[in-house]
């Protein structure tokens, strides 16, 4: 008698290139898992690393501010699979960006509808087009959303940042609601994983001091040691991702590490 095929888990991962995607990416890559990353390049040595650790990888090269093409590929793509083909499937938006770090007074509109459709618009097309894909899979659905604390507290100049991130967590909320009734529902969450060295935390250091008055308390989380690692946050976003009560606060920050 053939023994049963290992079950498999999906998971799509959007901004793999660099910084905490890249790590998220390298840490989901085991036996028995298949990725899709959407990113806006491709990476050898992630498709070297996925050869050796016995896991399906795929890349898409993707421009995320327009998210419609993104999430239309998506689902014809999850389309092509069948309900029991999964034991989870789990979506990740982490993509992001920063605009000109200037009051919004000075902020150029290209600009502006760049980073709200990177971080607001991209995430919630990609969501409904995996819900929608996957509303008849047997496997557990998860939808992890990347926030910031900066969607939680205001701060000068970072008005489009700010606004797409509290966007993201209200949706989530929305989600939540929607898949609450339904029969295997998703579980979703908005997460902020905390203060990360990454190319954003540069971006913000380097700043003009006129133009943005919380400069210097950046430059002080790196001096004083604050910073996690993109490696050691990720793999703290992927543990709360684990947790069995994934999703039952609908926003929720990393460092909230204690299941309640």
């Amino acid at each position: 008698m053939t023994p049963p095929a290992p079950p498999r888990h999906l998971y799509i991962l959007t901004g793999a290139s660099r910084g905490m995607g890249l790590a998220l990416a390298g840490q989901l890559l085991a036996p028995g898992h298949v990725l899709l990353t959407l990113s806006r390049g491709t990476s050898d040595a992630l498709a070297r690393q996925a050869q050796a650790a016995g896991a399906a990888l795929t890349q898409w090269p993707a421009d995320l501010s327009d998210g419609a093409a993104a999430s239309g590929r998506l689902a014809e793509w999850l389309a092509a699979f069948g309900p029991g083909d999964f034991a989870s499937s789990t979506l990740i938006n982490n993509a992001g960006t920063i605009p000109a770090i200037v009051p919004l007074r000075d902020a150029q509109a290209p600009d502006l509808a760049a980073a709200l459709r990177v971080g607001l618009e991209a995430p919630m097309q990609l969501t409904a087009a995996f819900l929608g894909a996957t509303r008849g899979w047997r496997g557990a659905r998860r939808v992890l959303n990347i926030s910031s604390g900066l969607g939680r507290r205001p701060m000068a100049s970072q008005s489009a940042y700010c606004a797409a991130k509290a966007g993201m967590d209200l949706f989530t909320r929305c989600v939540a609601l929607d898949e609450a009734g339904q029969p295997n529902g998703a579980r979703v969450c908005a997460l902020a994983p905390g203060v990360i060295d990454t190319g954003m935390q540069a971006q913000l250091r380097g700043a003009d001091a006129a133009a943005f008055p919380d400069r210097g308390n950046f430059e002080q989380l790196q001096q004083g040691g604050a910073l996690t690692t993109p490696e050691e946050a990720a793999r703290r976003v992927l543990a709360y991702l684990a947790r069995a009560d994934f999703g039952q606060h609908p926003v929720a920050d990393v460092r909230e590490n204690v299941e309640r």
